[in-house]
C-alpha cells in the first residue's frame, strides 16, 4: 500500500508543479476574478491553491491509472467460484435433466 501511495503521490506532485508554473506564468493570479472581484488576495495564496487544485487532479488521474492497470488476479481474487477446475460434472448434471 505504502509503494502504491509513493506511485501516485510523486509523479502528481512533479506534474501539479510544472503545471501550476507554466498556468501562472500565462495569467497573473491578481488578475483572476469572478463575477467582477478578484479571485486571490496575494498571489501566494493563488500559486497555493492553483497547485493543490493541481496536485489534486494529478493525483486522481495517476490513481486512477493505477487501479485500471490491476491484472486479473487481482481484479478477481475474492471470485467465490474456482474458475481452475473444469466444471464438466456439473455440464453432465444439466443434460441429465
Amino acid at each position: 500500500m505504502k509503494l502504491k501511495s509513493i506511485l501516485v503521490l510523486w509523479p502528481s506532485f512533479l506534474v501539479a508543479g510544472i503545471l501550476n508554473s507554466l498556468f501562472f506564468t500565462l495569467f497573473d493570479p491578481l488578475e483572476l476574478s469572478f463575477g467582477g472581484e478578484p479571485l486571490f488576495e496575494s498571489r501566494v495564496v493563488a500559486y497555493s491553491y492553483g497547485f493543490f487544485v493541481c496536485w489534486l487532479f494529478a493525483g486522481l488521474s495517476s490513481g486512477l491509472t493505477l487501479f485500471f492497470e490491476r491484472d486479473r488476479a487481482e481484479i478477481n481474487r475474492y471470485c467465490p467460484v474456482d474458475f481452475s477446475k473444469p466444471q464438466q460434472e456439473e455440464n453432465e448434471a444439466h443434460l441429465m435433466h
